[in-house]
């Protein structure tokens, strides 16, 4: 049995991460900015008497982590895991979006983890034991036409990990990084409704990719698998591509030069659709003009 902090457990990913982490007799911590707006997972820990307690904690906010932590060590006196999955995104060209959605999606998909990691390593450092998650995306590897903060704070994600692993490995604390695919979660319906009217037409190009992705609804409980797995040490792996779809689209990227790429932004349709079916996503339905 573990104690695992996990953020962002308000939906998606972190919700259903929770409830597989406590159904495995885990004590899980989930945290997420507003507790009192979101009464599900408290309803499904008090129906099948998990083991989960929820916490206010705001990423982005030092007093915030500082504040859960120390409820947290109240409670037990060894954290085990951090499960950094706390995320925002938005679709749109660089120059059409706000710097606000730049800084913001930084601030949470990277800064925050930063933030969460630095509270708990001083913990997991004189104990001389213990495990960070981080929950990047195969967009932090695989960077693709108006996505650019997304992929950009994802991407930050993956170097800082990889950083952070070496220098806490003779403290024996472990660090792996999660890489979904298109994963069915909300986060996906916040990112398409922002989208306004714009002067980039291939932008359809992208809320298509992720619509006719998100059609094989994969579901947020694939990658709470492969946490678990992480957790029980049954993947020892430092990066875990997860879903489907992660590892395919992956090995497409690597099977082209980073000319050959970027060109592809400019194909003429019925090829980029024709090249999409071959992905198995039928992109032609949602295709429609700003």
């Amino acid at each position: 049995m573990s104690n695992i902090i996990i953020t962002g457990c308000s939906s998606g990913i972190g919700f259903a991460t929770a409830v597989m982490l406590a159904k495995n007799k885990n004590v899980v911590f989930a945290t997420m900015r507003h507790p009192s707006r979101y009464q599900e997972l408290q309803d499904i820990a008090d129906n099948k008497n998990l083991p989960i307690i929820i916490l206010p904690l705001d990423v982005t906010d030092d007093n915030s982590i500082k504040n859960a932590i120390s409820q947290i060590l109240f409670y037990t006196d060894k954290i085990d895991v951090l499960v950094n999955n706390a995320g925002i995104g938005t679709l749109g060209s660089v120059e059409e979006l706000p710097i606000e959605d730049f800084i913001g999606q930084m601030d949470t998909n990277f800064i925050g983890t930063v933030r969460c990691t630095k509270a708990v390593l001083p913990h997991m450092r004189k104990k001389k034991s213990g495990c960070i998650i981080n929950i990047s995306s195969v967009g932090g590897r695989l960077f693709n036409y108006f996505n650019a903060p997304y992929s950009a704070s994802k991407a930050a994600v993956e170097a800082f990990s990889e950083c952070l692993a070496m220098e806490v490995l003779p403290f024996g604390i472990r660090v792996a990084v999660v890489e979904p695919g298109v994963i069915d979660t909300p986060l996906q319906d916040k990112c398409k409704s922002q989208i306004k009217e714009t002067s980039y037409p291939n932008l359809q190009r992208c809320v298509a990719f992720f619509s006719a992705a998100r059609d094989h609804h994969v579901p947020p409980d694939v990658v709470a698998e492969t946490i678990l797995k992480i957790v029980n040490g049954e993947s020892t792996r430092f990066r875990n591509p997860t879903g489907p779809d992660s590892l395919p689209f992956l090995g497409f990227r690597a099977s082209m030069s980073d000319e050959d790429w970027i060109a592809g932004a400019d194909i003429d349709e019925e090829t980029w659709i024709s090249m999409m079916k071959g992905m198995h996503l039928d992109v032609r339905k949602y295709l429609t003009r700003f």
